[in-house]
């Protein structure tokens, strides 16, 4: 099957990127730029549709993390999920969380570890009604196919080790 391009060419940020050994690269990067700013202001509002007004992207995920499988986690582990080198940005959240009083602390060992508090977990119940009646609902009415929406997940996963490698690379110039 042919692809179907546009006749400007591809739908870029910066068509001087594009004229590389990958075109669609640029492609990628930009749908990723869009999207991730859309999906940051998504998780703002909608952590304050759910009643927690005022937290940053970041606060919102990091809260998601200590919520999931209502394990407790280290500062480490939190940033290995989102793959953050700014330990300082993680560690920033979960002291304003913990003055929201939506995460508690504890310790293994030496380690400081976080885990959700009944409040931060009511907060994330919340939110997702809040995702299921505004999002959910409206990206399942596009009928994607969620194995294809799987591929991409998994394709954006493998993309972010590039990403990785190659700014080890670069650092090293």
């Amino acid at each position: 099957m042919a692809k179907k391009t546009s006749p400007l060419g591809p739908i870029v940020s910066a068509a001087h990127l594009a004229e590389g050994q990958i075109p669609a690269l640029s492609e990628v990067e930009f749908a990723l730029t869009v999207l991730s700013n859309a999906f940051q202001r998504w998780i703002v509002r909608a952590m304050s549709a759910s009643g927690v007004p005022g937290l940053a992207a970041i606060d919102v995920l990091v809260l998601h993390a200590a919520n999931h499988r209502d394990r407790e986690k280290t500062l480490a582990d939190i940033c290995m999920m989102f793959n953050v080198e700014d330990t300082h940005v993680v560690a920033y959240a979960l002291k304003k969380l913990e003055g929201l009083k939506l995460i508690s602390t504890g310790r293994r060992g030496k380690e400081k570890t976080v885990k959700v508090t009944s409040a931060g977990a009511e907060a994330c119940r919340r939110y997702h009604e809040v995702r299921e009646e505004l999002l959910a609902s409206s990206v399942k009415g596009m009928a994607f196919d969620e194995e294809d929406m799987s591929r991409v997940a998994a394709l954006m996963r493998a993309l972010s080790g590039q990403y990785d490698q190659a700014a080890r690379a670069a650092a090293s110039l």
